[in-house]
């Protein structure tokens, strides 16, 4: 009795653990990267951790929102072990503060501004120099960007519209949005009649069409920098797979420029 009694005590724990196996994570017990990355390289991004994980064995994490917000997390101690910036001020902002690992840093992206419109508006064409009517084609509604004050998207836009001498007429007309991707958000649904994002926010929806390129020269170079955080084996082979051939054709195929 004592003996079919044991027998039926190894069978249910052996069923316990079969349970509880299957319920945890394919990648449980193996090494963990957090990444945190402008949200405008949100759907490359995942494409290429995707791609990563399928050929090592780490789970990687992924957080994205504005540069500045991700910049504010990781300064107030959120566990990134990499930092992807849309722009260099805020990767500066951590350097001075001694929070990346210098030595890692490089540049990884490049970008480019346009103005985009609801895929059913009538507005297209529009030649973005100092003779555009940025005022008389929103009308009533507002421009779509993100927060000039932070979000570098927004940046670089209020400074290509000011060396354009564009940005006095609508700046009390712009909606502010947290990142570059709720300024998106808000044309795709046609609550802005006119939108200033990245080419690749505007290549990612097809509910938005371009309506106009700013010129390469009205605003400083965009530059995507990448540096650890932290030191760590595994996060720094991600970080160079950033660089990689496989992951240089998605950022391409999503339109960033490879530096």
């Amino acid at each position: 009795m004592k003996k079919k009694q044991f027998g039926c005590m190894a069978v249910a724990a052996f069923l316990l653990t079969l349970v509880i196996g299957m319920g945890r994570p394919a990648w449980a017990g193996t090494e963990t990267i957090t990444l945190f990355a402008a949200a405008s390289t949100t759907n490359a991004v995942t494409d290429i951790a995707a791609l990563y994980e399928k050929e090592h064995p780490v789970k990687i994490r992924l957080s994205f929102a504005s540069s500045s917000t991700l910049a504010k997390q990781i300064e107030n101690g959120a566990p990134a072990d990499i930092y992807l910036s849309a722009n260099p001020k805020w990767m500066n902002y951590l350097a001075e503060k001694g929070i990346i690992v210098t030595e890692s840093r490089r540049d990884l992206l490049g970008n480019s501004l346009v103005l985009i419109v609801p895929g059913d508006s009538p507005i297209d064409g529009l030649r973005v120099d100092a003779g555009l009517d940025l005022a008389g084609i929103l009308g009533e509604g507002r421009l779509s960007m993100g927060d000039p004050d932070h979000v570098p998207a927004g940046m670089y836009g209020k400074n290509a519209m000011q060396q354009l001498g564009l940005w006095d007429a609508i700046a009390d007309r712009v909606a502010r949005t947290k990142d570059v991707r709720a300024a998106l958000v808000l044309v795709e649904r046609g609550e802005c009649p006119l939108g200033q994002v990245y080419a690749t926010d505007a290549a990612i929806s097809d509910k938005v069409r371009v309506a106009g390129y700013f010129p390469e020269e009205s605003h400083p170079p965009i530059i995507y920098p990448a540096a650890l955080v932290k030191h760590s084996p595994a996060a720094r082979s991600f970080l160079d797979f950033l660089q990689a051939e496989p992951a240089a054709r998605v950022f391409e195929a999503y339109g960033f420029t490879v530096r």
